[in-house]
């Protein structure tokens, strides 16, 4: 493993600063993590890398590498670099949250990618008004002919990664989804740790 490879805690989030030109590689170690994945204008955190305006501006739901990632002023803040995955990324399915869990059938707290998110900004000394719809990195939601989504088990494998190259001074965050009751993070249903590394320019 690189020395340089920084840890995202198993159903936790992390979050860090990105200088225009620099690149986050982050590695889906295990193989089968979704990274519910989230970046915010170093300037201004009210503008954010927005699913609701990546897949008209893409005319797909799936972004691929050589995408320009926009935020909710249309503006790119990501350039979608490298994937060596099979290139399945989920634009549609909101972050976890502790109501979402209720609905499970959880009836008492459970860890979430909405928490995970705020907790995360605030080690950076930040906060956001709001939880924005993520990227959520190997996330398999299949989108079948009549317009049915399921819950597909992750195509990629152990060292899978992406490089997301930042076009403005941003906040990349990201967060380890404790999904452990749908199949999302693969058919055992255990959350494990996914790494990152920042590239210069």
């Amino acid at each position: 493993m690189s020395p340089t490879l920084q840890t995202v805690p198993a159903r936790r989030g992390k979050a860090t600063r990105l200088s225009a030109g620099e690149a986050i590689r982050i590695v889906n170690s295990h193989g089968a993590q979704v990274v519910d994945t989230w970046a915010f204008s170093a300037d201004d955190m009210s503008e954010f890398m927005s699913m609701e305006h990546i897949r008209p501006t893409l005319g797909r739901i799936f972004p691929t590498a050589g995408d320009a990632l926009v935020t909710n002023r249309r503006r790119p803040i990501l350039m979608f670099e490298e994937d060596s995955s099979m290139g399945r990324h989920d634009t549609l399915i909101a972050a976890c949250d502790d109501y979402r869990y209720g609905l499970l059938g959880c009836t008492d707290y459970h860890d979430n990618c909405t928490d995970n998110l705020h907790a995360a900004l605030r080690q950076l000394g930040l906060s956001s008004p709001e939880t924005p719809s993520p990227l959520n990195l190997w996330m398999n939601i299949p989108v079948d002919p009549a317009g049915h989504t399921s819950w597909g088990t992750p195509l990629s494998k152990p060292g899978d990664y992406v490089v997301l190259r930042a076009v403005m001074d941003c906040v990349v965050a990201m967060s380890a989804c404790p999904q452990d009751i749908l199949p999302i993070n693969g058919a055992a249903c255990v959350p494990t740790e996914a790494h990152f590394e920042i590239l210069g320019r």
